[in-house]
């Protein structure tokens, strides 16, 4: 005689399977529960069990975390989605919508850096002899903390 099951049972996952599913360790399952970027519900037994959405969930913070964004970033934008049920398509469209130009700045950032990694980035300095041509005296100071030629700004906007 089989013994019934809820009709949710499927879609209910263990830490250990969330994890296996995510390719995480089942820490890092437990650390985003804890900091509140995916949620969980105990058993009777009191162990975590997951939605099956939190894995679109923790994808997501991957990929964030992969190009750089910060758990910060990355907690204000799963707050925008509803926490009782997956996102639907609209929803993911307008995060995919906000993140575009965040993803197309970071890559513009990465493609400056590949590109003028090898010259003066106004840090002050790779080389003395570029600096008294682009940044002679350390003026890019003026523009601002940092390697300010990669933030963007130019020797002729000293």
């Amino acid at each position: 005689m089989s013994v019934p099951q809820s009709p949710h049972r499927d879609d209910v996952l263990t830490v250990g399977q969330v994890a296996t599913r995510c390719g995480i360790a089942t820490s890092a399952v437990r650390y985003y529960d804890d900091e509140g970027l995916i949620s969980s519900h105990r058993s009777t037994g009191g162990q975590r069990r997951f939605d099956r959405e939190v894995i679109r969930r923790i994808s997501f913070i991957l990929a964030a975390q992969r190009v750089g964004r910060s758990l910060a970033e990355i907690r204000e934008t799963l707050d925008a989605l509803p926490h009782d049920h997956a996102p639907s398509q609209s929803e993911w469209t307008e995060v995919s919508t906000q993140w575009r130009a965040r993803l197309d700045e970071h890559i513009d950032q990465l493609a400056t850096l590949r590109d003028r990694l090898d010259e003066c980035i106004g840090c002050g300095c790779l080389s003395l002899e570029r600096c008294a041509i682009y940044n002679p005296a350390d003026a890019a100071v003026s523009l601002g903390a940092g390697p300010r030629f990669l933030f963007g700004d130019s020797a002729s906007d000293v």
